[in-house]
């Protein structure tokens, strides 16, 4: 998977977020976006999702084939992505279980994969039949990185993924990270390095003010 910017530029009304972004995320590496609060993190990383149009330059997403890169419309992105992001919610009404069921539907889970072994694997195996309505934050986090985590998808997006999780959620973190997103493309958008140490490239969004 190739995703390249061109002199990428996103505004909101007069403000502009970000300007003259010239980059490229290549699949096998793992990028940081990094930056303050409020500086365009997450804004960035919902372009690369095809989530939001850029107002100025050019965005191309490519899909690797025998025969070589494939262009991807940006209409078709979704399905190649998987993320994991404060702002999207889980459905509280669901068990742990049906949630990831659900989402397996229309987005499969890594090969050989089974539900329950991924609960498991997160830690909420006691948890699998209870509605996520009464998880606790850190349980809903877990509940969030297991369902981008395990998506049979080439491109892992993660904004903030260690929000409320204490310092056991941190070290399940790296795990999930370490054994099963080697070959992903992964962009994380943070300001904690513990988030992101993993992360052979980074970018400041403050260079592109």
């Amino acid at each position: 998977m190739l995703i390249q910017l061109h002199n990428a530029g996103k505004r909101f009304n007069r403000d502009w977020i970000f300007r003259k972004v010239n980059t490229a995320f290549v699949s096998g590496n793992a990028y940081a976006i990094t930056g303050p609060n409020g500086s365009g993190k997450s804004t960035l990383l919902q372009v690369i999702a095809a989530a939001l149009q850029i107002n100025e330059g050019g965005i191309e997403w490519q899909l690797q084939k025998q025969k070589g890169l494939k262009g991807i419309d940006e209409e078709e992105v979704h399905s190649h992505i998987a993320i994991c992001a404060p702002y999207l919610e889980v459905i509280e009404e669901m068990t742990a279980t049906e949630f990831l069921q659900f989402h397996a539907s229309f987005k499969p889970l890594l090969p050989q994969m089974r539900i329950a072994e991924i609960i498991n694997i997160v830690g909420l195996q006691k948890a699998a039949n209870k509605q996520i309505r009464f998880y606790s934050s850190g349980m809903k986090q877990r509940i969030k990185l297991a369902q981008a985590i395990f998506a049979d998808v080439p491109i892992l997006l993660l904004d903030e993924p260690c929000t409320n999780l204490d310092a056991s959620g941190y070290e399940l973190y790296h795990q999930l990270i370490e054994k099963y997103c080697r070959h992903k493309l992964i962009v994380v958008s943070s300001n904690d390095i513990n988030e992101y140490d993993f992360c052979g490239e980074r970018l400041s969004i403050l260079d592109y003010k």
